[in-house]
């Protein structure tokens, strides 16, 4: 007899050998160079049609690929981790949900039925980011969907405007260029800006780790904020007729403050989402100096390390009673060895060592970079970038594998053979992967004439970055640690610049003013009066007037009488 909850391991399975297949047949269509252009007439009345389009080229099968194969090991992982939870069925179907409209809008090259998925994705992450339902779930769920209903509210402006298009399927304007073409190109960016949570709009990704581990690591790895960035290397065509600098600016410094900040940060799963807002910065940026195949490579690598490192997180919290403090863990390669393992192999591909899967990506990022023509301050924001990351993932390795023995000893929890072997197949795309996308997207090895000092730069920048996360973690017993020496500065730099203030109680502090003004003036002043209750009050005193002359009416009589009377002497 099957076991009750075995939907997980069945919904994992499918997931599992249908991403398979389309990562092989997305593998193949590139190596043809063929597109399948798929129009599917729903309804046909009166010459009018409704018709629902997908798109079929090697970027969106190799990329639903990957998300499905990561969703199978999540939800895998999820059959444990949510184990003792009573609404595990209600969960599966929200990922189930979750899942299929990322896959929506990666299909589609038509803004309506991008509206679909892209809507989808705002809806259920909401739903699973308020799953725990306590008031910080709420508030950081209310953060989200907020903040995502602007790209929502974007994305329905664009609709709007290729009215003057004609068609809104926006595949076939990529290659032409016309002035009405900024504005929807303008709006698009600020959709991408709000999904990929760029500045101004970087405070509710660390929010949103409120929802349950499996749901964050999927949401950082490879479906709601790449969603954006998705959006922007679609369109790429036209964004690349622009002039990019501003917002070339603004990703890279979004790339810089998180990489500072998660090195001012102690809570393990606020520090990877930081890195995961830091590694969509570089896809932006290079993205808009110019090279969206290169955004896509990394898009694809950053996906499986990444869900892999929040699948260890999520285990090592789990194994702590859901205590998420690094300064709490230590010594944990002692417990979980094999996690620790994964840990190490994800956090490695992450800082982009070589022959690990980021490396294949963020060498030739860097390198292409160089080579743009941008000016000093673009080329010092990305290797200072890059020296960060290495930094906060020394700082993590350090604290949680090798730092004294603190509470662990206190649990009694040991490693899941269900999350271990969910672990295995997303080690082995951390390690290949990049090697194996980057031979396949690049016919020829891109060959960069660099001079040695630059070509050597990367590398001294990530065993530069390695020594000072060391340095910023490691104390002697009664010392004080150097980030804390310099408090206001961790401060700024571990609060983000302050950006969640001014996403929160700084934009809605001022309007609440304005509405208790107004609720005191209009609601409980004259306003009442003269507006909302002039009509009942009217109302009332014609009916109370009435009332009394026909209760009272031989009065009434006999008076009119009398004064007629008197009138008529008059």
């Amino acid at each position: 007899m099957l076991n009750k909850w075995s939907v997980y391991l069945l919904g994992s399975l499918i997931l599992f050998f249908v991403g398979a297949l389309l990562f092989i047949i997305g593998s193949m269509y590139l190596i043809w160079d063929y597109v399948v252009f798929m129009d599917w007439e729903i309804l046909s009345l009166n010459g009018c049609m409704i018709t629902m389009t997908f798109l079929f080229d090697w970027m969106s099968l190799i990329f639903t690929g990957c998300v499905f194969i990561i969703s199978s090991m999540v939800i895998y992982y999820s059959e444990s981790y949510m184990s003792s939870d009573l609404d595990k069925v209600r969960f599966y179907f929200l990922v189930i949900l979750f899942v299929m409209s990322m896959m929506m809008m990666i299909v589609s090259p038509n803004l309506m039925s991008i509206l679909i998925g892209w809507d989808g994705l705002g809806l259920v992450s909401y739903c699973l980011v308020i799953y725990f339902q306590n008031y910080k779930s709420y508030s950081a769920g209310m953060l989200t969907i907020l903040t995502n209903r602007i790209g929502d509210v974007a994305i329905l402006l664009s609709i709007a405007w290729m009215l003057n298009f004609g068609s809104w399927h926006y595949i076939y304007y990529m290659g032409m260029w016309d002035f009405w073409e900024f504005y929807l190109v303008v709006l698009i960016i600020l959709a991408g800006f709000t999904s990929s949570a760029q500045i101004p709009f970087s405070s509710w990704l660390p929010a949103a780790m409120a929802a349950p581990t499996p749901v964050s690591s999927l949401v950082h790895s490879s479906t709601l904020v790449t969603a954006g960035v998705y959006l922007l290397i679609r369109f790429s065509g036209m964004i690349l007729h622009l002039d990019c600098s501003l917002v070339l600016c603004l990703s890279m410094m979004t790339m810089f403050m998180a990489g500072l900040g998660a090195n001012f940060e102690f809570d393990l799963s606020k520090i990877i989402a930081l890195s995961t807002l830091s590694h969509l910065g570089l896809m932006m940026s290079i993205l808009f100096i110019g090279y969206p195949d290169l955004a896509f490579l990394h898009l694809l690598t950053h996906a499986f390390f990444k869900a892999l490192l929040f699948l260890c997180a999520g285990l090592m919290i789990h194994c702590m009673s859901d205590s998420q403090d690094i300064r709490h863990m230590g010594m944990m390669i002692n417990y979980l060895p094999f996690t620790c393992a994964c840990f190490c192999v994800s956090n490695m591909s992450l800082c982009g060592l070589p022959f690990m899967s980021g490396f294949y990506s963020k060498d030739i990022i860097l390198e292409m970079m160089m080579i743009s023509g941008y000016n000093f301050f673009v080329f010092l924001i990305f290797f200072l970038s890059i020296g960060l990351t290495v930094s906060y993932t020394f700082r993590v390795i350090y604290y949680v594998l090798f730092y004294h023995v603190n509470v662990y000893g206190c649990q009694s929890y040991t490693e899941d053979s269900i999350m271990m072997k969910s672990m295995i197949i997303l080690v082995i795309f951390s390690i290949v992967g990049g090697s194996l996308l980057s031979w396949l997207m690049f016919s020829a090895p891109p060959l960069v004439v660099l001079p040695m000092h630059l070509k050597l730069m990367p590398l001294f920048f990530i065993f530069l970055g390695g020594w000072l996360g060391y340095e910023l973690s490691c104390s002697a017993p009664g010392e004080i640690l150097l980030s804390s020496r310099f408090y206001f500065l961790s401060f700024f730099s571990g609060s983000m610049w302050f950006m969640p203030y001014f996403s929160t109680f700084m934009v809605y502090g001022n309007s609440f003013y304005l509405s208790k003004g107004y609720l005191s003036v209009m609601d409980g002043g004259w306003g009442v009066y003269l507006i909302s209750k002039f009509l009942s009050f009217l109302g009332s005193l014609v009916s109370g007037s009435m009332n009394y002359y026909q209760f009272n009416n031989v009065k009434i009589f006999m008076l009119v009488f009398i004064l007629i009377i008197i009138f008529s002497f008059i």
